[in-house]
């Protein structure tokens, strides 16, 4: 299905949709392997609050798929928990998620490249604003990343806004672009 380059949203023909153009995200573009919906969302609950970890390479393996027709990165980085979440989950799933892939595309893995330093209140739930406000200076990076080109992996992009504020600390790095690599993409009701 044709999607916004940029933010991954279905699209007449997979071009830049008119919010991305009037609004464009810190990151440059976004893939996702599929669409938020039924049974796809059975199994990203199975995997993130059942701690289904046998699920990471099913869920990964069609992303890896559709990144492989990309440009690689210089390197992947997990969506980072905070250490209270990681402590209650027993997990990072975007870390287990992005495990196989980088060894599968041979992209080194950044798993400790960023931190989040906010315990910031689940997303799920919040209208945009109230997304965007909630994870504002959420996240920290103190490596130099100048010239990089820098894929961040996540489970799910609803509204964007998690990716777009560690995008905008990326960049403030140094990062020269940033990509959203997510196994899911919700779609506007």
């Amino acid at each position: 299905m044709p999607a916004c380059p940029v933010c991954a949203l279905s699209t007449l023909d997979g071009q830049v949709c008119g919010h991305c153009l009037r609004h464009p995200p810190a990151f440059d573009h976004a893939l996702a392997a599929f669409s938020y919906g039924f049974p796809l969302d059975r199994l990203l609950h199975a995997f993130k609050y059942a701690g289904n970890l046998a699920l990471a390479d099913i869920l990964a393996e069609p992303l890896a798929r559709i990144a492989a027709g990309h440009p690689k990165p210089d390197m992947l980085l997990p969506m980072p928990l905070h250490p209270s979440r990681l402590k209650e989950r027993g997990f990072n799933q975007a870390l287990e998620i992005a495990r196989p892939i980088a060894k599968w595309l041979n992209i080194p893995l950044a798993a400790d490249a960023c931190r989040r330093t906010r315990d910031t209140s689940s997303q799920a739930g919040l209208k945009l604003k109230e997304r965007r406000r909630n994870v504002r200076g959420a996240f920290a990076c103190d490596l130099d990343l100048a010239g990089k080109i820098i894929a961040v992996l996540d489970d799910v992009m609803t509204t964007g806004a998690t990716l777009n504020e560690i995008s905008r600390v990326l960049k403030s790095r140094g990062a020269v672009e940033v990509s959203a690599w997510v196994v899911a993409r919700t779609l506007p009701e």
